[in-house]
């Protein structure tokens, strides 16, 4: 039987999500109900970083289920803090420990790399900056029970959307399902290039500025963005200058600054976006459900706590069914109905050349062992290519054939005829030169023979 991972939103279809919606409703009714389904099996919890509500709904939902649990919460108390690899470490704990894997680690593909090396389930509940699944499906289902559908919503994303894996995560997860996104950032934590060329490439969502003044002070010192799937032609029929206004709010999701990762630990944060009841009151919210993963701080004040329109509790709470369907669905112990599996997407080693990978948070970069550089190809004309691991563009300005040892330029049209997995890519000369590859136009070295025992050797040329 195939392992079946959960490294991101995409590894399942609409349909699955929606199977598992309704299997987490299923489980809601009666949460100590259902303590056959997983009896005898173990959860093995990975957290390279702090987690409350994530691991402990995890915990919860196994224990449920009737199975067990075993918990390393700081791993700066198990073998990683004597250099141990993760891809070692999970070889471990899949070879007899656990029956499924939740890990939680600062760098942004490191569930990649971990389902690379596991023989159980890997589920990944958080990787740096990255994705963050299950707090997707978590808020996913929480519109879908509040607003009865996804389709067609209107939802404001609010905040630190550069850091957040969940703000990535969501933003997929909603142009998947045909929602309008309205960006409010705070000052400098726009959403990442990256997710934004994503969003264009395989959604077909395309940004346009928002007249966002009916937002009121939520929106006051953003640059407010409308992402929308649908299509340019319809988008041409909005010609006001001040862009396409918002009129009504289905739900606002705040996120806290992730001054974690920020690369001066936050000290550069002002005119942070915050929510309150003066802040509420704009007509365009009127309706809006406010959402939050949680923990928070001060951007949403404690005076709405009591507001009907808060469910942010409510959403930690559902976190405990919805990742009880998610267990029971990899583990095997519930079938889904639906047959159809996302076509997985082919990853392509990187066996000579630089690694092209420019973010230095990347498990290819943090992971000194076990990681080989990978990549999937974006487009071909002119070559595209993204990191297996992390998503990010890739920069490199040569690409290598692996074959005929030659090197060219990005944008030559000979790089579209070299095989997706002979690629080798590489930042100047001096670096292809240096692996031993050749530019196209010049000429193969003559061979030299020498006399060693009777039999020819041929004479290696130095690089250049």
């Amino acid at each position: 039987m195939t392992v079946r991972h959960l490294v991101s939103i995409d590894d399942l279809t609409l349909v699955e999500i929606r199977e598992i919606f309704a299997m987490a409703d299923r489980f809601s009714t009666d949460l100590r109900g259902h303590a056959e389904l997983c009896r005898g099996m173990i959860s093995a919890s990975l957290f390279y970083e702090p987690s409350t509500r994530t691991r402990l709904s995890f915990e919860s939902a196994m224990l449920r289920l009737g199975g067990g649990v075993l918990t390393a919460a700081d791993m700066r108390s198990t073998s990683a803090s004597k250099g141990e690899s993760l891809a070692d470490t999970v070889r471990v704990v899949s070879g007899g420990y656990s029956d499924v894997i939740v890990l939680r680690h600062p760098s942004e593909g490191a569930a990649r790399l971990a389902a690379m090396y596991s023989s159980v389930p890997v589920i990944n509940a958080g990787a740096g900056s990255h994705e963050h699944p299950t707090q997707t499906l978590c808020d996913l289902y929480n519109l879908w029970v509040e607003r009865g559908r996804i389709e067609g919503i209107e939802v404001v994303l609010a905040g630190d959307l550069r850091y957040s894996r969940t703000i990535h995560s969501f933003a997929y997860a909603l142009a998947r399902f045909g929602a309008n996104v309205i960006c409010v950032p705070a000052p400098g934590f726009e959403l990442p290039d990256y997710v934004v060329q994503r969003l264009r490439e395989e959604f077909g969502v395309e940004p346009q500025r928002a007249d966002a003044s009916r937002l009121g002070d939520i929106a006051a010192r953003s640059d407010a963005v409308y992402l929308t799937p649908h299509k340019p032609h319809q988008l041409s029929l909005f010609t006001d200058a001040r862009g396409l206004t918002v009129e009504r709010v289905d739900a606002v999701y705040m996120t806290r600054p992730q001054t974690e990762r920020h690369p001066d630990g936050g000290s550069g944060i002002s005119d942070y976006v915050r929510l309150g009841k003066d802040q509420l009151a704009a007509e365009s919210l009127r309706d809006a459900v406010v959402m939050h993963p949680l923990p928070r701080r001060d951007e949403i004040s404690a005076e709405i706590d009591d507001d009907p329109r808060s469910i942010y509790f409510k959403q930690a709470a559902r976190g405990v069914p919805i990742r009880m369907a998610i267990l029971a669905v990899l583990t095997g112990a519930v079938r889904l109905e639906t047959q159809a599996r996302v076509p997985e997407v082919r990853l392509h080693r990187t066996p000579l050349g630089d690694n092209p990978c420019p973010n230095p948070t990347c498990i290819s970069r943090t992971e000194a062992r076990h990681v080989h550089p990978a990549y999937k190809i974006a487009a071909r004309a002119p070559l595209r290519a993204h990191c297996g691991y992390c998503s990010q563009e890739l920069r490199f300005a040569l690409v290598g054939c692996t074959t005929s040892r030659r090197f060219h330029p990005r944008d030559s049209s000979e790089t579209r005829k070299i095989r997706p997995d002979h690629l080798s890519f590489f930042s100047d000369e001096r670096s292809a030169l240096g692996a031993g590859f050749l530019p196209v136009d010049r000429p193969n070295p003559a061979p030299t023979s020498v006399e060693a025992g009777g039999a020819p050797i041929r004479a290696v040329p130095e690089p250049g």
